[in-house]
């Protein structure tokens, strides 16, 4: 899978917790990463961004105000904001004001549980994709590697900006407004209201307010990433047996979870090889609401082959292999439309209408949309 391969080998071990949505005061008392003082200088800076060039803070010399924004790909926060930031970077532009995003994040402090609002994690490349699929017109620049200019500025979440005024005094601090949700109106503009008292030579009405949503991923944070695999890791695997009315069954899905189903079995070539891809795709949105449910094609003579199969995949979720000695049957109670062909994988919504269905090895960043177009799932955290 091109966006996660990072991540392949923590698949099987993750566990979900609350901390990626984390108070601000919490994260920064936590790692001691201090928010600059209104007042201070701006820090200067040596970032590449994805457009290939270095960016320093003299690449903004000529703007009579400078915002700084801290985002990232992955949190839905951060995320729910993207237009808006466009949508102001717009506004602005003939004004003198200048916006910059900086992604303060080290993809290797991300668990997998934590990109279950994303197609895509925070490493560089995948800064890129976002940038062109969002429509970025600003520049987007990488701080994962190394982290100093995040540690200097210390934001506490994403999105949280940082604005300065021409001598590059920092005069506001925190959200950019008071609604996440982009379908609401927020009530105050806090970001634009700061430059535009800025560009009037006004003191900005509030120069600090409390941010809002994901905890950035600090590089110390990687030893939450191992605890997790160690949580994770003994999760039970079990193989359950199941016939033709229970497939049925399955795929009429009688739950409120998105269901991916994949027929496989442990002597076919490509679903061996995409199968570690799809525990990622369950361990990514399982608390999301995605069920993935995998059954097994394999002779019931080789049960305990297959099972070893999926401990060895740490595949937690519901495993089945099927009993009935007609695999024809098999191939009409999954899908009638399907020619027999393994691997074969399915979407299925909790009213049992197939959203995705495709024999053969799978594209997963294709996967990965249709699961987020999805009205059970969807980018934005509600």
């Amino acid at each position: 899978m091109k966006g996660f391969s990072i991540y392949l080998s923590l698949a099987a071990a993750l566990f979900f917790t609350l901390t990626n949505f984390a108070s601000a005061q919490d994260v920064a008392h936590k790692y001691d990463h201090k928010t600059l003082a209104i007042g201070a200088i701006a820090p200067n800076f040596s970032l590449p961004g994805i457009d290939g060039k270095t960016y320093t803070l003299n690449s903004f010399k000529n703007a009579k105000v400078l915002v700084v924004v801290f985002m990232c790909n992955h949190c839905p926060t951060s995320q729910a904001y993207e237009n808006r930031m466009i949508k102001l970077t717009g506004d602005y532009a003939d004004k003198g004001v200048s916006v910059v995003a900086i992604s303060p994040n080290d993809p290797s402090s991300l668990r997998l549980d934590e990109l279950g609002y994303s197609d895509i994690g925070d490493s560089f490349a995948e800064m890129k994709v976002r940038a062109k699929d969002a429509g970025f017109n600003f520049p987007y620049l990488y701080d994962g590697d190394t982290e100093i200019t995040s540690n200097q500025y210390g934001p506490v979440s994403t999105p949280h900006v940082f604005i300065f005024d021409k001598e590059r005094k920092l005069r506001y601090e925190g959200r950019i407004d008071d609604m996440e949700n982009p379908a609401k109106t927020p009530h105050s503009l806090d970001a634009r209201n700061a430059i535009d008292a800025l560009l009037s030579g006004r003191e900005v009405p509030v120069a600090i307010t409390k941010t809002f949503g994901c905890s950035i991923k600090w590089k110390e944070k990687s030893d939450e990433v191992a605890k997790a695999v160690i949580k994770w890791a003994k999760e039970p695997v079990k193989l359950d047996s199941i016939n033709v009315t229970g497939i049925a069954e399955i795929v009429k899905n009688h739950t409120d979870k998105l269901r991916l189903i994949n027929i496989w079995a442990t002597w076919c070539g490509p679903c061996v090889t995409e199968f570690s891809d799809l525990v990622t795709l369950n361990h990514l949105y399982r608390d999301r609401g995605l069920e993935f449910v995998s059954i097994s094609a394999d002779d019931p003579s080789r049960t305990d082959k297959a099972l070893k199969f999926l401990i060895g995949k740490q595949a937690s979720g519901l495993n089945y292999i099927y009993t009935g000695d007609d695999k024809y049957k098999m191939i009409e109670a999954v899908d009638p439309k399907w020619d027999g062909a393994l691997p074969y994988t399915m979407l299925v919504d909790p009213d049992g209408k197939v959203v995705y269905s495709h024999q053969g090895a799978i594209d997963f960043d294709e996967l990965k949309k249709i699961i987020f177009n999805d009205p059970l799932m969807g980018r934005i955290y509600k």
